[in-house]
């Protein structure tokens, strides 16, 4: 469910919110009738594992030969 309450009013009761948004309520922050921020439970990210999808990449073997001349010349915008 979702509860609006106005700055003053969330200065007041802060701690109050904070609980009901660590519970799943949606808390909705706003200024002279218009929202401005959502306070929502506190979800700890995944750490990240270098190499974690590594098996899952495949490059073919010529993908760092160098370019093709003709290829080089396009790119760099040059004709000769």
């Amino acid at each position: 469910m979702k509860h609006t309450y106005n700055i003053h009013e969330a200065k007041t009761h802060l701690s109050k919110l904070v609980e009901e948004a660590a519970v799943g309520e949606e808390i909705i922050i706003a200024k002279s009738g218009k929202p401005k921020a959502k306070l929502v439970p506190y979800a700890d990210e995944p750490r990240r594992e270098p190499g974690r999808y590594k098996a899952n990449i495949q490059l073919s073997a010529t993908f760092f030969d160098p370019l093709p001349v003709e290829e080089l010349r396009a790119w760099e915008g040059t004709s000769k």
